[in-house]
């Protein structure tokens, strides 16, 4: 039997394998009271009742009774507790910088924009204004696809459909309508997207024309738009989008992948169905492989604040100005407040799945999640589907619910999404393609489908994270010049567009 011991500091051991009932872990500890799932944490040393317990050298919790050495430790006696929240900004800065690699140039091949921005994919989105013209622009996207009117444009990736549940019975003003307007603009001027239909009902809160007049001009030549109370309604205006499509289509089609630098790409750092391997394995490897690419010149986007939550001096340590980490301490003070307002707390996350997979608290969780982000500087912080104005490490404030967390980021402007699982994620993008990286042997093997890599061998076999981290990078590289991800081959994208709907609805 192995374990882990992830830093001198830790008074827990992390199981490699599961573990039987009665077996005896640490040398003159007691034995296992109960079979115990790899992942988990066991007692390195007797912790007294109230004491901290210490997980990658950091705090993650509070023994809430004694805890015996050997003793399987978890939600059962290992409670959330204050941590310190006066924290000092810049501490590691010099640090962080010596941390960005320098490395060869390197291109992907990629759709140049006449904004110069560069794609990664070439799509057609249909843009829902409102919930009320959801159903349309899906119909419409499926006559198109079924009909193989897209065969002849080999340069289109296809055509995606924007839905989603809100865009009326909301304030005209507020972060509800200001969210809204952030993601539908940021998709519609997505570099992956060569063009974009705007369709409404026509009497809804959220309108184009408000949008237009907001954000300015950049991006507007690729728009289109209708509704479907001037159209005729539902079945005429899905014919009306189809020849609107097809009238398009060969303008979108004219450009074409060229070598592009690295530094065109911006990735969304996302982490879903987290297990105890999580901080262990697959994120710590994609922060190496973030170093990477912000060495290159490129951006990657942390977000998901509530799983910061208790790691926060990590981003902090490493802010080039108080600004930067003012924005980020007044980010998690609002989640404080938000949560409580609202009957929660920063601990109802982790979830279920997420402690079933051996994480107790979410320092823990947090601890792990801020790995993906490697440990370069965190250049800037930005608001729920803002576009960052600096390159390199950027947080972007959102919800840890996944399909609404990276539709801000790809709203942002984020191109690729990598995403890992330690439990399994059945989770897809559009029009930014998710990669999916397993943190465990067993996870990947048993949904080959669903996972891009595997990451569970650096425990396993020892492969060292740096070499893991060249290989997402390598993932990434092809992706991004247009190799199908699994989530793609899946056709898993079309539902995962949630705006995050905040604020009263009326």
């Amino acid at each position: 039997m192995t374990t882990l011991i992830l830093n001198d500091r830790d008074n827990v051991v992390i199981l490699t394998e599961r573990t039987k009932a009665g077996t005896q872990v640490v040398p003159d500890g007691a034995a296992l009271a109960a079979s115990v799932s790899a992942g988990h944490k066991v007692a390195r040393a007797d912790i007294a009742r109230g004491d901290a317990v210490f997980k990658f050298g950091y705090l993650i919790g509070y023994a809430s009774t004694d805890i015996a050495k050997g003793e399987h430790v978890h939600s059962h006696n290992c409670a959330f507790g204050d941590h310190d929240t006066d924290l000092p900004f810049g501490a590691a800065l010099e640090t962080a910088k010596a941390a960005v690699p320098h490395v060869s140039p390197r291109t992907f091949n990629g759709y140049p924009r006449d904004d110069g921005q560069v794609g990664t994919r070439n799509m057609i989105a249909l843009i829902a204004t409102v919930n009320c013209s959801a159903t349309v622009i899906r119909k419409a996207a499926e006559q198109i696809t079924t009909s193989g009117l897209l065969d002849a444009y080999p340069n289109v990736d296809g055509v995606v459909a924007l839905g989603h549940g809100t865009g009326c019975g909301m304030a005209t003003d507020g972060l509800g309508m200001e969210y809204l307007e952030r993601v539908l603009w940021g998709y519609a001027t997505h570099p992956n997207i060569g063009a974009a239909i705007f369709v409404g009902l026509g009497c809804e809160v959220m309108q184009v024309a408000r949008m237009k007049t907001k954000f300015g001009s950049t991006g507007q030549e690729r728009f289109h738009g209708l509704t479907i109370q001037e159209t005729g309604g539902t079945t005429a205006t899905a014919a009306r989008i189809v020849e609107q499509v097809k009238a398009i289509l060969p303008d979108v089609n004219a450009t074409e992948r060229t070598p592009q630098p690295l530094s065109a790409l911006t990735v969304a750092l996302q982490c879903g169905g987290s297990d105890g391997y999580s901080g262990i394995t697959a994120n710590p490897a994609l922060g190496a492989a973030s170093d990477l690419l912000v060495g290159h010149g490129g951006s990657v986007v942390l977000a998901e604040t509530p799983e910061i939550y208790g790691a926060e001096q990590l981003l902090l340590d490493r802010v080039p100005s108080d600004a930067v980490g003012d924005t980020l301490a007044k980010q998690l003070r609002w989640w404080e407040d938000y949560t409580r307002i609202n009957g929660g707390s920063m601990d109802n996350n982790p979830s279920p799945g997420n402690k079933a997979g051996g994480l107790t608290t979410i320092l823990e969780k947090s601890l792990g999640a801020v790995a993906k982000a490697g440990s370069t500087p965190l250049v800037e912080v930005v608001g729920y589907a803002a576009k960052p104005q600096q390159q390199g490490l950027i947080f972007m404030d959102s919800p840890g619910y996944d399909p609404v967390s990276v539709t801000g980021q790809i709203a942002s402007g984020a191109q690729i999404v990598v995403f890992t699982t330690g439990r399994g994620s059945a989770f897809g993008s559009k029009p930014a393609p998710t990669i999916k990286l397993s943190t465990n042997d067993a996870l990947y093997a048993k949904m080959p489908d669903d996972m891009d890599l595997n990451c569970g061998d650096i425990v396993s076999q020892g492969v060292a994270i740096a070499d893991k981290g060249a290989d997402i990078l390598d993932l990434i590289v092809a992706s991004a010049s247009g190799q199908q991800t699994k989530s793609e081959a899946l056709g898993l994208g079309d539902h995962e567009f949630v705006p995050w709907q905040i604020g009263a609805v009326m």
